[in-house]
């Protein structure tokens, strides 16, 4: 997944309405045209996506808090952080309609750029797995089901029907499961972020780490094996989200909480 998130994009966090539960994900377009320079500018995607969020908040009728959509995603396949996780979206049509589902919005319109690339259907994807990992249900709808809309437009709406598939394919067969050994990662978490540069002190580093980069909690340049500073306040984060506080989230990782990490990302942790 390769997550934009609210802190590169400079905004500020969220001020929409929290919200930790849904019956699942409601898909959207641009309901105006959209360039196709997009395609080969990705740029110009972050551009329209901090114009979409200037837009919303200049809007006195609808009194948005923020960006309607909880995700975006652009046709070089980038997830872009909006709302984010846990907030109630402002897409779906009224307030009945906004706690029933989560939103993600695909940077197509309605003239112009309006077939989603393989890599925007993949990003759409990756958000509906992120938000299902968060309380999101099963449900996959588009914006029109519910709402007297043609959002989100023939070819996203399409891809919905079919139960918005990832591209390319078939599922592979999973392989065995890494297996973590808690006792390497505490030390790695004591000792690697007074190190200087990034050595690896143990590889399943990287494995913790790109779970943390796929909740939405650590930039992906950090994933590196070093479990440095940056990676010491992401698993702290993830440690409030799994309900611990104090010094239960205080960056290390412990026994509970790198279980659910690996439940919710393909791993296994030995004590």
């Amino acid at each position: 997944m390769k997550l934009v998130t609210r802190t590169q994009l400079g905004w500020p966090a969220s001020a929409a309405p929290a919200q930790s539960s849904t019956k699942g994900v409601k898909v959207h377009y641009e309901g105006a045209p959209v360039s196709l320079k997009l395609l080969d500018d990705h740029d110009l995607c972050i551009a329209k996506w901090k114009a979409i969020r200037k837009d919303h908040l200049a809007n006195e009728e609808e009194n948005y808090s923020d960006i309607a959509y909880n995700y975006g995603a652009c046709p070089h396949g980038h997830l872009l952080e909006g709302r984010g996780l846990d907030k109630r979206t402002g897409a779906n049509g009224n307030q009945a309609l906004n706690r029933a589902h989560y939103a993600i919005c695909g940077l197509v319109g309605s003239e112009g750029l309006t077939k989603p690339t393989d890599a925007m259907l993949g990003a759409i994807h990756d958000g509906i797995e992120l938000l299902r990992r968060h309380g999101a249900g099963k449900e996959i709808k588009g914006h029109r089901d519910g709402f007297a809309t043609q959002c989100p437009g023939t070819h996203l709406y399409a891809w919905v029907q079919k139960g918005a598939p990832r591209p390319g394919g078939s599922t592979p067969v999973p392989g065995p499961r890494p297996v973590i050994d808690l006792s390497k990662v505490i030390a790695a978490a004591l000792h690697d972020p007074d190190k200087a540069g990034t050595p690896v002190s143990y590889g399943g580093v990287r494995t913790v780490e790109k779970a943390l980069v796929a909740e939405g909690l650590l930039e992906s340049r950090y994933a590196d094996g070093h479990f440095g500073g940056a990676t010491v306040k992401a698993y702290s984060a993830w440690q409030h989200r799994c309900g611990f506080t104090g010094s239960d989230a205080n960056g290390i990782p412990g026994q509970v909480s790198l279980d659910r990490l690996g439940d919710a990302h393909g791993f296994d942790v030995q004590p």
